[in-house]
Parts: C-alpha cells; sequence; structure tokens
C-alpha cells in the first residue's frame, strides 16, 4: 500500500506521538508497510529509566521513617516533620521519574515501545509511593510493552508496586484477600461479567503466599500459601498463582477483552465489533504475541479509513509530548511539565483510580479546553498563565497545584529547523502545508482567512500557532 500524507500523520499519532515535518516527508518516500516495518525496527530495543537509583537509598525511606518514629528523643512535632520531609523527598523523585519518562517518549527513537508502555501504564494501573518501585515497575512495562501478554501478566503480577498496591502482601493462608485476584479478572484479563464470585475467591487463594521482600523482590512464602485444592472456572486443581494467570490466558474472553481496549486506545473509541472477533481468536492463537497484534491493526486497510482519523481527543500526555515530537523542542523545566499533567488531570504514575484514566471525552471540560487552547501560545512564547489547577484532595499531586507565573520560561525551541520543510513556501501556499502537518482535519475557509491575516513577517510562527489553537489540533 502506497503511503500518503494523511495516513502518515495518524500512523505516527497513533502508533507514537506525531512526527516532525522532516520524518513525515522522509517516510513518505516508502511504502505504508515499510514504514510500519521501521517503526517497529526503531521499537526492537528497550531503554529503561535509570533515574532512582536503590543502592543510594540505602534502607527503604520507609525503614528510616519506622527507625526515627521509635526515637523517644523525638517531639510530636519533629517526627512530623521528618516524615514530611520523606514524603517530599520521595514525591521529588516520582516527579524525576516522570519528567525523564516524559523527555523519552518525546525524543527517543523507541517511540511505538514508549506509546505501548503509556498504554500499559493505564492499563495495569497502579500507583505506589515507593520511587524505587515506581521505576521498576516502568521498567517492566516498557521491557515486555511488544512481546507476549502471558510473560507481561506474569511479571507485573509479582511486582512489588502492584502487589502493594492490590494489599497481596496481606494475602495469607489463614485470610485470603481478593483484591488482586478480583483486579487480575476484571481489569487486567476477563473484563466485568466474564467471572464469578466463586472464582475470585478460590483465585485469591491461589495467590496466598504471594509478596516482597524488603528489597522489593519477589517472595513465595510456603507457610502462608494454601495448596489444598481449588475450582476455578469449572477446573479443580491445587493451583497455584502460576496456574490462576494460565487458566486466565485460556480463557477465549481474555484475548476479546484485550484486543477491544487495544482497539478503543489505538484505533476508536467505539470498537467495530466485527474486527475483534477477527483479531481476538488470531491473537490468543499467536499466544498473545502484542507486536502480532499491532502489526495487524497498523497493517490494515481499516485502521487507516476516515471514520478512524481525527476521532480521537488526545490525552494530556499525548498533547504534551505531541509537541516535543512535531517542534523537537524541549520543555526544560520538571515542575511545568508536572504541573500541566495535574492541571489537565492526567498525572503519570498517578492514575485515578484502579480502572486507570477513562479516556476520550472524559478528557475535555470547558476548563481544560480553554487551558489546552491557551498552551502553545504559553510554550513558545514563554507568556504568563493566569490558571490554577484544581485540587483534588491529594496530597501526593496537589502540590503541583502551585506553579504560577511563566511556567515555560526555559523551552528550546528552534523555528529555523521546524520551517525547513516548508523555506520556498509563503502566504496561503504555507499555511495549506503546515495545516496538512499539523491538523487531522481539513481547514475551513473562515479559520482559512482570519489565520491569513496574521502577521506576514513572521507567518511561520503565526500560522503555526494559530493552527496549534485549533479545537482541531485536540484531535488525532
Amino acid at each position: 500500500m502506497k503511503s500518503n500524507l494523511s495516513q502518515l500523520r495518524h500512523l505516527y499519532l497513533r502508533a507514537g506521538f506525531g512526527a516532525s515535518p522532516a520524518e513525515l516527508q522522509a517516510a513518505s518516500h516508502h511504502s505504508l508497510s515499510k514504514v510500519v516495518d521501521r517503526l517497529f525496527e526503531d521499537s526492537q530495543s528497550s531503554s529503561a529509566l535509570h533515574v532512582v537509583d536503590p543502592q543510594q537509598l540505602g534502607y527503604t525511606r520507609q525503614t528510616l521513617l519506622e527507625m526515627v518514629m521509635q526515637k523517644d528523643s523525638l517531639s510530636k512535632d519533629q517526627r512530623k516533620q521528618m516524615t514530611q520531609q520523606v514524603q517530599r523527598e520521595k514525591r521529588e523523585q516520582i516527579g524525576d521519574l516522570n519528567y525523564a519518562w516524559v523527555n523519552q517518549m518525546g525524543s527517543g527513537k523507541e517511540t511505538l515501545r514508549e506509546k505501548m508502555t503509556l498504554f500499559w501504564h493505564g492499563h495495569f494501573a497502579c500507583r505506589s509511593l515507593n520511587p524505587d518501585y515506581v521505576q521498576r515497575q516502568n521498567n517492566v512495562l516498557r521491557e515486555h510493552a511488544l512481546g507476549k501478554f502471558g510473560d507481561l501478566l506474569g511479571a507485573i503480577s509479582k511486582d512489588p508496586a502492584m502487589l502493594q498496591f492490590l494489599n497481596n502482601q496481606q494475602n495469607r493462608k489463614q485470610s485470603p484477600n481478593e483484591n488482586f485476584a478480583r483486579e487480575v479478572m476484571e481489569l487486567f484479563t476477563l473484563g466485568r461479567g466474564n467471572y464469578t464470585e466463586k472464582d475470585i475467591k478460590e483465585a485469591a487463594r491461589s495467590f496466598t503466599g504471594w509478596g516482597f521482600n524488603a528489597r522489593g523482590e519477589f517472595v513465595f512464602r510456603k507457610n502462608q500459601h494454601d495448596d489444598g485444592p481449588k475450582t476455578i472456572f469449572g477446573k479443580t486443581g491445587n493451583f497455584s498463582g502460576e496456574d490462576t494467570l494460565n487458566l486466565l490466558l485460556e480463557r477465549p474472553e481474555t484475548a476479546t477483552f484485550l484486543v477491544t481496549k487495544v482497539y478503543r486506545f489505538f484505533v476508536n473509541d467505539i470498537p467495530d465489533q466485527k474486527i475483534i472477533k477477527e483479531l481476538a481468536p488470531r491473537f490468543r492463537q499467536k499466544e498473545y504475541d502484542i507486536s502480532w497484534l499491532m502489526k495487524a491493526i497498523f497493517s490494515s486497510e481499516w485502521f487507516y479509513d476516515p471514520k478512524n482519523i481525527g476521532t480521537k481527543i488526545k490525552s494530556p500526555v499525548e498533547f504534551l509530548v505531541g509537541l516535543q515530537r512535531t517542534f523537537g523542542l524541549t520543555y526544560g523545566s520538571k515542575q511545568s511539565v508536572l504541573y500541566i499533567q495535574k492541571a489537565l488531570d492526567q498525572v503519570l504514575f498517578y492514575p485515578p483510580n484502579v480502572a486507570g484514566w477513562p479516556g476520550g471525552t472524559a478528557w475535555i471540560d470547558s476548563s481544560s479546553l480553554l487551558l489546552r487552547m491557551k498552551l502553545p501560545e504559553v510554550i513558545f512564547n514563554s507568556a504568563e498563565l493566569n490558571f490554577k489547577a484544581k485540587a483534588d484532595g491529594d496530597v501526593n499531586t496537589d502540590y503541583l497545584t502551585k506553579k504560577k507565573g511563566r511556567p515555560f520560561e526555559r523551552v528550546e525551541l528552534d523555528w529555523q529547523r521546524f520551517g525547513e520543510t516548508f523555506e520556498d513556501l509563503r502566504g496561503e501556499a504555507l499555511l495549506t502545508a503546515l495545516s496538512g502537518q499539523l491538523l487531522q482535519r481539513p481547514l475551513g475557509s473562515v479559520q482559512k482567512n482570519l489565520i491569513l491575516k496574521r502577521k506576514k513577517e513572521t507567518e511561520l510562527k503565526e500560522y503555526t500557532l494559530a493552527l496549534l489553537t485549533l479545537l482541531e489540533y485536540q484531535l488525532c
């Protein structure tokens, strides 16, 4: 299939976070299948984040905190201050991880792997206040992002952040805790309605004894494990936790649930049931090979159907990272990037609940839409931003609401480099070319005439900013 600009722009937005004009121009000389293959080739490797060094932490911060609390010589106020200091340090390190990941999504060549990591970050929604655990889980998602789903499911099920978040550290033979078993069925594999309460109770018994030690390493505490017979999905045996995960993978509902969720994220908020029914059994037959599934989607003709182009609202992270990808800019300030995520209701590593971010139209309300339309001017012109992010009572993210003034004074952007693709164009020809690069829908005649009235001396920047403030730019 020969590629065209519309298809390439769609592919780069969905399989990644967009592309610069130069990248799109270079890709236009190749067939669409070749471009798809190149995306997978570039993402064969996995560049792990190394922001938090657990070796430098010595004792875990929680252990240090417990030691401090035992000192009778400290007053109540002193213990409170030290507790707050530990919490601040944890938040700062998680903020550093956030900023590092945004930059990796926005600049690395492994764009497809990073986009898949973002998808799995929402699928396996999890919160942890331990920076080491947060980094570790993010790298687990990245490592397995394009591999076999069974391997990813097994790794995340033994991940300390997830085990802690879903209370499996407290799952013991004498008093089974059902949280992990419930979420692994409802949110990670089968989907609601495809299991019974008995299945959950029995599965919870199979995960008894699963936990982690002080170093965050998975441990199986045999004396806390219920090794008796269990009946799950009508099958009876002395099932272990690994056995239960395999039982989940055997169920056809798991493939359907996963393919549907992938379709919603990468193709359209409204799933095409005919396509789902075709892909799901093949995905299962391919042993849940994620790369096979994604290549099947990006190589299909229906993926490029006009009904799937420009129909999804960019998530806040896609919006921020997309500007980096398209313009080659660097934000320069961690606090600015974190503040905008908070203002737009998507802070990486802080999903709203176990189900993750709802996406779709939930990304937009009257307040966030106005901010989105204002942001390009704020970012590109280092303008002042008079906006206060909503406080939601979460002490771990509410500190991000305090950024004021000019949050993007340190942004670096090379307009000359961005404009090289359009260097021979002026006026209406330049605007047409720019809109073809930046928008997923055609520019209306009224919009075009209004934009053409802007300053001619700096028309590249003027036209670009005008396009970025349109509602259409919020779509991908």
